[in-house]
C-alpha cells in the first residue's frame, strides 16, 4: 500500500490540473492559428440568425462565393458573440448536400415526391388558394344571440352578421420575419378573409 498523505494528494492533483490547463491552452492556440489562416482574405458579412425572434447577429465568412465559416458577432448587443445550438449549426444550413433547393410536389395518390419549377409551384398555390376561397367564402353568417323582448324577458334570436371570411384556409407565420414583413403578410391574409392566422416562435 502506497503511503499517500493528504498534502501529497493535493500536490499531485494541483500539478495535474496545471498540466491539463497548459495543454488545453496550447491546443486552443494552434486551433486559433489554423482558423485564422483559413479565414485570411475571406469576405466578412453580417447577418441575422433566421431561427427565432431573438435576432442574434452572425458573421459569415465567404471565399469564392462559398461560405467557409460562421460565428457569433461579438459587437452585437443582443448575443455578444454567443450562439445557441441552432444558431451555431447555421454553417450546415449553407453547406449541406441534403438541403432541398427546389420545390417538391407529391400528386394525390402518389408515393414519391418529384422536383418542380418555382413558377409552376407558385402558380399552383395561387390557383388552389383562390379555388378554396371562392368555394368557402361567406358574406353573411347567422348567429344565435340572447336579447330581451318588449316584456323584458330574455329570448334567443337568430341574427345575420356581415363576416366576409373563409374558414378553409389557415396561415402560420415565422419568428424570423421582421415587423414590416409581418405587417404586410397580416394585411394580405386579412384581405383574403382569413381568420385562422397563427404565429410560431420556435418550431
Amino acid at each position: 500500500m502506497v503511503d499517500f498523505s493528504r498534502r501529497d494528494f493535493l500536490k499531485f492533483t494541483g500539478g495535474v490540473a496545471v498540466a491539463g490547463a497548459v495543454a488545453v491552452t496550447g491546443n486552443q492556440s494552434e486551433a486559433q492559428i489554423s482558423v485564422g489562416n483559413r479565414l485570411k482574405d475571406a469576405k466578412v458579412t453580417t447577418t441575422i440568425c433566421p431561427y427565432c425572434s431573438v435576432g442574434c447577429s452572425i458573421l459569415v465568412y465567404a471565399k469564392d462565393g462559398k461560405v467557409i465559416n460562421m460565428e457569433g458577432d461579438t459587437e452585437s448587443p443582443i448575443n455578444e458573440g454567443a450562439l445557441c445550438p441552432k444558431g451555431a449549426s447555421l454553417y450546415e444550413l449553407a453547406n449541406n448536400p441534403y438541403r432541398v433547393k427546389t420545390p417538391l410536389y407529391r400528386a394525390p395518390g402518389a408515393t414519391e415526391w418529384k422536383e418542380v419549377q418555382w413558377e409552376w409551384a407558385l402558380d399552383q398555390i395561387a390557383r388552389r388558394v383562390k379555388a378554396a376561397r371562392d368555394k368557402t367564402f361567406k358574406h353573411i353568417s347567422k348567429v344565435k344571440v340572447k336579447e330581451k323582448d318588449t316584456d323584458g324577458k330574455e329570448v334567443v334570436v337568430e341574427k345575420e352578421f356581415v363576416v366576409n371570411r373563409t374558414d378553409a384556409i389557415a396561415h402560420i407565420g415565422s419568428a424570423a420575419l421582421d415587423n414590416e414583413e409581418c405587417y404586410l403578410i397580416q394585411k394580405l391574409m386579412r384581405s383574403w378573409g382569413l381568420v385562422w392566422i397563427e404565429h410560431q416562435a420556435r418550431i
